[in-house]
C-alpha cells in the first residue's frame, strides 16, 4: 500500500502593520502641536511682566494664534487633498517649529502678536492633513478609533505641558524654553518625510495582505484639486458640522489660554500648583476622546447604525459639558472646581472623534478640505473666546463666573446641533 503524502496546508500571510506607524506619527505630532500651543499659557504671567502687557493685550496674543490658524485651515486642508499630506505636513511642521522658537526672541506687544499669528498660520492644516492620511491608510472600521487615540494624545500632550514648562522654567527662562520646544518639531519632520508615503500601496513595508485590507480606502490618495464647494455649501450636515465645532471649541479654548491665570487669581493658588491642576481638564479630555473612539464602535455594531451612535454620543457630550462647567463655578475649593472642569472637558471630547470621523466619511477624497473648513470654524472660536474673555475680565473687574457661565451656555447651543447632522453620507460617490 502506497504511503500517503500530506500536502502542507497553505497559510495566508498576516497583514503587516505599517498603518500603525501612521497612527504613531500622528500621535507624536499631535503631542508636539499641543505642547507648542499650550506652553504660552504657562509662560503668560512672565511674558506679560517682561513685555508690559495687560490682560486685554494678552488675550489678543492668545487670539492671534487662533485667527491665523482659522484663516489658513482651508488652504492647508486643500493642499493636502491636492499635493498629499507628506509634503504639506513636512513644510508646516518646520514652519511652526521656527516660529515657536521665535516666540522667545520677541521684545514688545506687536512683535509677539505678529509671531504668534505666524505660528498659528504654520500649525494650520496639521489635523486636516492627519485626517487625510488616515482616510487613505485606514480601513473604515478603524477610523473613529484612530481619531480617538489621536485626540487623546493631543489632549495629554497639552495636559502635561504645564508641569513640563514649570520644570523647564527651573533651569531656563521662558525665552530659551520656546527655542527648545521649536527644535523638537524639526526632528519629527525629518523622520516623517523619510518614512511616509501618500499612497500606502507604494510603501515598501505594506505587504499584500495589508494592501488588500486598505485597498478600498487607498484610492483617494491621488491629488484632487477640484473641491465641490457647491455641494459643501448646499449640505445641511456640512453647515451643522461647522457650527457644532465652533460651539465645541469656544468653551474649550479656556483651558489652553486663561486657565492658569484663573486658578492663580480667582482661587489664589501658586504657579506650581496651578500647573498641576491644569492637567485635569486636558487629561480627562483625552480619556473622553479615547472613550468615544471605543464606545462609538460598540454602539455602531449594536445598533447597526454608525450615524445614530455618533449623534447620541455627541449630543450627550455637549449636554454633559454644559452641566459640569456650570457646577464647577459653584465650587469654591480649587481642586473640586478643577474636577468639575475636568469632567466638562471629558464630555467635550466625547464629541471630537465623531466630528473628525464625520469629516472623513462625508468628505471622502475631499476629507482634508472638509476637516480643514470645520477646524477653521473651531479656531475662529479660538480667537473670539480668549479675546472676549480678556475684555470681560477687564470691564467687570475680573468677573470669572460670568465668563465661565457664558461658555456653559454655548455648550447648550451645541447640544441642539447633533440630532440634525448626517455624519456618514458622503457628499458624492467616489469612483
Amino acid at each position: 500500500m502506497q504511503p500517503t503524502t500530506k500536502t502542507p496546508r497553505a497559510t495566508a500571510m498576516p497583514a503587516s502593520n505599517a498603518r500603525r506607524k501612521v497612527i504613531w506619527f500622528a500621535v507624536t505630532l499631535a503631542i508636539l502641536a499641543y505642547i507648542d500651543r499650550v506652553c504660552i499659557s504657562m509662560a503668560a504671567p512672565e511674558i506679560s511682566k517682561d513685555l508690559g502687557l495687560d490682560k486685554a493685550q494678552m488675550g489678543y496674543v492668545f487670539g492671534a494664534f487662533a485667527v491665523a490658524y482659522a484663516l489658513f485651515e482651508i488652504p492647508g486642508g486643500w493642499l493636502g487633498d491636492w499635493m498629499g499630506p507628506r509634503k504639506v505636513l513636512m513644510r508646516i511642521v518646520i514652519w511652526w517649529s521656527f516660529f515657536t522658537a521665535a516666540t522667545g526672541w520677541m521684545f514688545n506687544y506687536w512683535s509677539m502678536l505678529t509671531t504668534r499669528f505666524l505660528f498659528g498660520a504654520g500649525e494650520a492644516g496639521c489635523f486636516p492633513n492627519i485626517t487625510k492620511a488616515f482616510s487613505t491608510w485606514l480601513p473604515l472600521e478603524e477610523r473613529v478609533r484612530a481619531q480617538g487615540i489621536l485626540w487623546m494624545a493631543a489632549r495629554w500632550g497639552g495636559a502635561f505641558t504645564p508641569p513640563l514648562v514649570n520644570w523647564i522654567f527651573k533651569v531656563m527662562d521662558w525665552r530659551m524654553a520656546f527655542t527648545v520646544f521649536g527644535l523638537v518639531g524639526s526632528v519629527w519632520a525629518f523622520f516623517f518625510y523619510r518614512w511616509f508615503r501618500d499612497n500606502p500601496q507604494e510603501h515598501p513595508e505594506v505587504n499584500a495582505a495589508e494592501r488588500k485590507l486598505i485597498a478600498a480606502t487607498a484610492h483617494p490618495a491621488s491629488g484632487h484639486g477640484d473641491v465641490p464647494w457647491g455641494k459643501m455649501l448646499a449640505s445641511k450636515s456640512v453647515w451643522l458640522l461647522w457650527l457644532q465645532y465652533f460651539l465645541l471649541s469656544f468653551p474649550w479654548y479656556f483651558y489652553p489660554t486663561w486657565l492658569p491665570t484663573y486658578l492663580q487669581e480667582y482661587h489664589g493658588v501658586d504657579r506650581m500648583t496651578s500647573g498641576y491642576y491644569a492637567i485635569l481638564p486636558l487629561f480627562l479630555g483625552g480619556l473622553g476622546s479615547l472613550t468615544c473612539g471605543f464606545l462609538s464602535t460598540k454602539l455602531s455594531r449594536r445598533w447597526n447604525d454608525i450615524g445614530k451612535s455618533r449623534r447620541t454620543i455627541s449630543t450627550f457630550g455637549f449636554g454633559g459639558a454644559a452641566v459640569m462647567m456650570f457646577i464647577a463655578i459653584q465650587v469654591k475649593d480649587p481642586l473640586w472646581a478643577m474636577v468639575g472642569l475636568g469632567l466638562s472637558s471629558f464630555c467635550n471630547d466625547l464629541v471630537m472623534p465623531n466630528a473628525w470621523g464625520a469629516c472623513m466619511d462625508v468628505g471622502g477624497k475631499y476629507a482634508g478640505t472638509l476637516s480643514g473648513s470645520m477646524n477653521m470654524m473651531g479656531n475662529i472660536a479660538g480667537f473670539v473666546a480668549p479675546v472676549m474673555g480678556g475684555l470681560i475680565l477687564r470691564s467687570t473687574n475680573n468677573n470669572w463666573n460670568l465668563f465661565i457661565t457664558i461658555m456653559a451656555a454655548v455648550y447648550v447651543l451645541g447640544m441642539l446641533t447633533w440630532p440634525f447632522i448626517d455624519p456618514v453620507t458622503p457628499l458624492e460617490s467616489e469612483a
